[in-house]
């Protein structure tokens, strides 16, 4: 009886949940972007500093948000009836959404990098970060064309959708680790010379771990809700959909 009473404290409804989470989101947002405009000076597209100001916004919108709600579409409870080619086009619209601002995001950066001579793909974070990039790539349009083309046999829709479920959370990983590590390669170039040492732990290091915090903590809960069980959309073919 204690363990059912524990449960059903846990068991979380889910557009409570979506609502927490979108909350997250936005504040994950909301605070790459005063980072970037209070501590780093704001925003331009003059290849300068502010332009790799770019960088981040949009890495943390696009690869970490908007992905991770493109993620979630399927666990929408008005999607487990009807027809799904309009939730497929939203899974899919989302998705293509979150990658135009990674690439956005990524020449804010390489613009930024050849301006001032600074050599690009040298570090762990940037081939974490292009490696999420292109495999985001492959799994869209390979989606595309396994789940919207109408020509796609059944057969080979069944065969890779769990591969696409698989690299869909392997995606979110990757994103979620690039962007901690970039903020954390961040700090460690600009917290020196002439400013408060990454060490001694000033305003704007406390400020960016802990948005790195929120960030890993986002995507926890978007993998959360990806396998709990009573979330995932029930198979058309089992009986009990069938019932």
């Amino acid at each position: 009886r204690c363990h059912h009473r524990s449960v059903a404290m846990l068991d979380i409804p889910f557009p409570t949940f979506c609502a927490f989470l979108g909350s997250l989101g936005l504040l994950c947002v909301a605070l790459v972007s005063a980072w970037c405009q209070h501590w780093r000076g704001g925003f331009s597209l003059d290849g300068g500093s502010r332009t790799f100001n770019w960088h981040p916004v949009l890495m943390v919108t696009g690869l970490v948000v908007l992905y991770g709600a493109a993620a979630l579409v399927y666990r929408i409870p008005s999607t487990w009836s009807g027809p799904k080619l309009p939730w497929k086009l939203l899974h899919g619209g989302l998705a293509l959404g979150a990658f135009i601002l990674t690439v956005l995001g990524l020449v804010a950066v390489f613009c930024f990098h050849n301006s001032h001579g600074t050599p690009n793909m040298y570090s762990l974070h940037s081939w974490m970060g292009l490696g999420t990039v292109l495999l985001f790539s492959c799994q869209w349009a390979a989606g595309f064309g396994a789940f919207l083309l109408p020509w796609a046999p059944a057969w080979l829709r069944e065969l890779y959708k769990p591969i696409h479920v698989f690299f869909g959370s392997t995606i979110l990983m990757m994103s979620v680790a690039s962007c901690v590590s970039g903020i954390n390669e961040k700090l460690f170039f600009s917290l020196k010379n002439g400013t408060t040492e990454y060490k001694l732990l000033p305003a704007e290091a406390v400020f960016a771990n802990t948005l790195g915090i929120l960030i890993l903590f986002f995507g926890l809960l978007v993998m959360g809700a990806l396998a709990r069980p009573s979330w995932k959309r029930p198979d058309s073919d089992s009986l009990d959909s069938r019932q």
